[in-house]
């Protein structure tokens, strides 16, 4: 998945890692049939191995070594933990003649299950290739292979083609076209003194532009961004080369927004006959009519009843459906502006980021109100996590309760909304730096510390607690408590949830004591749900729709073969716990606790959440509802947006066919309106790097 890797850094993607095959020692030895490879049985680089690490602000996650093989093919070794989610990979690479990838052998294991890929071209010029979750053939001349997976430095091969190949770059297996254009350069300094880095932007492997760096002889240096991977020594670097590469990216989109946010694009709008949303009533209307003007929605009537400015645009509503525009209430945001676009292009006008850093958001925000950055209107909290080798990326990191609250006046004084607690904070501490928070004016949220219960941390000062595992911690073991800042956030509801008595006294009365308090729930059923119910064999059920419109390295990443098993458990087991995850959103809604919508995600996977919230119980309006009214109250932005009431701001999207009747309607988006810039869907897709409507 290398080409998720870039996807991932550059594109805003799930922290989806990668697949592989390979060898002990100087010999190639396939992985057998019971299992990926077990991390003693993959390599150990020698001691003259080159060395790449990944690192981010809160410190090094893993490490990347590359050394020759004595018959010339090139050896990978990958280790990482990002916060428990591990990786352990590695790889051999032969290439041919004609400095194309011959033989590909990765073996291991990451967060979503085996990594073994093995990739090899027949004396006929055939290639085939097998990965845990697809196999093929296909004829190999004039076409490179894109791996699924494997060490992240492997991706070297890739770019230094690139570059060979020049402006007309290269077609790929299993499909895709790839290029890379050479930008400026600049300096660094390294271990040894100042280095030249050029950037470059690599188009074809996602949805938009990713960035590169190559050295001074064009070969690949490395990649920055929230997580970098730089060779040793110039971890201090990733910070300075994730700028540059952030502000040519905002030159790149820059035009992109002058192009939709024009005059003519805010001329008074009245679309009729329409099936319309009523958030706040929790209830569709038919035939009815919106009339837009000055940013605002001027006025709503039954069909017909509105009579449409002499320079008003009239849009036929019939079969059709309006509502307020999506909120995702899990996206982190900053960057990656390319993301932020196609947010809007599949109907999300406004967004709650759990976690951003400072700058990135006060760039966001400086840029829309100059009209140069084309985005959903969101509001931001900042993570807050002790200084931990298993502290969060991008987080402020503290070291005392003390240190916390300092940590907390520094988000207010930046002008942001909220401060998200992270899950190696001190549970000590939460209480002193939420009170902080509270006497700010500030949301308080976030995951649940190690070794606190999700009622412990509401009972310390949570307003809302994100994602349904730390929920379900509730009724975990307290050894799996103890570890929640480990993979045992996850192992731990994969093992015990199936198990859980939803209805037992005991959570009936947690369930009671959120609601009493009003405390948030933000449940991201998606981040688990390909997880912990995938095999691999086919696209999780938040991405099927895209399938057709991605990128094909894209579409390709969107098979995983699900969170690795362990302990004698099965699939099925997890697949269990899972549904209790869906049920636990269930009796939570019942008991009248509110919850928001939110992806964790590409924002692609939002209508499917809301699909899940329909499994769990709720009704289509109510799941609407936690993606328009209720976000909106829950920031305080409900006085301009989350309803098409007369008097807000007009963030409404028209999407073709009945929602009422099936939620997937709301992925077909024929028009999004931005504080009442009328903006073509079909454009915006485009724009975005997606070639069409989904499924």
């Amino acid at each position: 998945m290398r080409q998720l890797y870039v996807a991932m850094l550059f594109a805003g993607a799930s922290s989806i890692m990668s697949p592989a095959l390979a060898h002990d020692g100087p010999q190639n030895t396939a992985t057998t049939a019971s299992g990926p490879a077990t991390k003693d049985q993959l390599m150990t680089p020698p001691s003259d191995a080159r060395h790449y690490t990944i690192s981010s602000t809160a410190g090094k996650h893993g490490d990347v070594w590359s050394w020759p093989m004595p018959d010339g093919s090139t050896a990978y070794r990958m280790s990482m933990s990002l916060r428990g989610w591990v990786t352990e990979t590695d790889e051999v690479i032969a290439l041919g003649a004609d400095k194309q990838p011959s033989k590909i052998a990765i073996r291991g294991y990451t967060d979503t299950g085996d990594a073994t890929e093995n990739f090899s071209i027949d004396a006929a010029g055939t290639a085939h290739w097998k990965t845990a979750v697809d196999e093929g053939s296909a004829p190999s001349v004039n076409k490179r292979y894109n791996s699924y997976g494997g060490p992240w430095l492997a991706i070297e091969k890739d770019v230094d083609a690139l570059v060979a190949a020049g402006a007309k770059g290269f077609d790929m297996l299993p499909r895709g076209h790839a290029t890379l254009t050479i930008g400026k350069s600049v300096q660094i300094d390294g271990p040894t003194g100042p280095v030249t880095v050029k950037l470059a932007f690599i188009e074809g492997y996602g949805f938009s532009p990713a960035a590169v760096w190559l050295d001074a002889q064009n070969r690949y240096f490395g990649q920055a961004g929230v997580i970098s991977l730089l060779p040793a020594g110039f971890e201090a670097a990733g910070p300075k080369l994730k700028d540059i590469q952030d502000a040519a990216t905002a030159a790149m989109v820059r035009d992109v927004a002058h192009r939709f946010l024009s005059p003519a694009n805010r001329t008074p709008t009245l679309i009729d006959h329409v099936l319309l949303f009523d958030s706040v009533a929790g209830q569709y209307v038919p035939d009815q009519a919106v009339l837009i003007a000055d940013g605002k929605v001027a006025a709503v009537g039954a069909g017909g009843s509105i009579k449409a400015p002499a320079n008003a645009t009239q849009v036929d509503g019939r079969g059709k459906t309006l509502t307020p525009g999506l909120w995702d209430a899990h996206r982190h945001v900053g960057g990656d502006d390319w993301n932020l676009l196609q947010n809007l292009a599949t109907g999300m006008t406004n967004y709650r980021s759990p976690g951003s850093m400072i700058d990135e958001t006060l760039s966001i925000e400086k840029r829309q109100a100059a009209g140069d950055l084309l985005a959903p209107v969101g509001k931001v909290s900042v993570i807050i996590d002790r200084k931990d080798p298993l502290a969060a990326q991008g987080a402020l990191t503290v070291s005392s309760a003390d240190e916390a609250i300092e940590a907390v006046r520094k988000i207010k004084a930046a002008g942001l909304w909220g401060v998200k607690f992270y899950t190696s904070m001190n549970p000590a501490w939460i209480a002193p730096a939420a009170a902080e928070a509270h006497r700010l004016g500030l949301h308080v949220h976030g995951h649940v510390p190690a070794g606190m219960r999700p009622l412990d941390a509401v009972r310390a000062g949570y307003d809302e607690v994100t994602h349904i595992n730390f929920i379900m911690m509730q009724a975990m073991p307290q050894a799996v408590v103890d570890k929640a800042n480990t993979a045992a956030r996850l192992e731990g509801p994969a093992r015990y949830g199936k198990d859980v008595d939803l209805d037992s006294p005991a959570m009936t009365a947690f369930y009671a004591e959120l609601a009493k308090r009003g405390t948030i729930i933000d449940p991201t059923l998606t981040v688990w749900e390909p997880l912990m119910t995938s095999d691999g064999s086919t696209v999780a059920p938040e991405y099927s729709p895209f399938v057709d419109i991605a990128p094909p390295a894209v579409a390709r990443s969107w098979k995983i073969a699900g969170y690795p098993l362990f302990d004698g458990l099965t699939r099925d087991d997890f697949r269990k716990s899972f549904a209790k995850m869906v049920g636990l959103v269930g009796k939570l809604h019942q008991a009248g606790v509110p919850i928001v919508a939110g992806t964790d995600g590409w924002g692609l996977e939002l209508v499917r959440e809301l699909e899940l919230y329909r499994d769990a119980g709720l009704s289509n309006a109510q799941a609407l509802q936690t993606a328009t009214i209720i976000p909106a109250r829950m920031t305080g932005m409900d006085d301009r947006t989350g309803s098409i009431t007369v008097g807000k701001s007009a963030d409404i999207i028209l999407v073709e066919g009945d929602a009422s009747q099936d939620l997937g309607a709301l992925r077909h988006v024929n028009m999004v309106f931005l504080n009442g810039y009328r903006l073509d869907g079909a454009a915006l897709r485009q724009a975005s790097g997606m070639t069409g409507m989904p499924r």
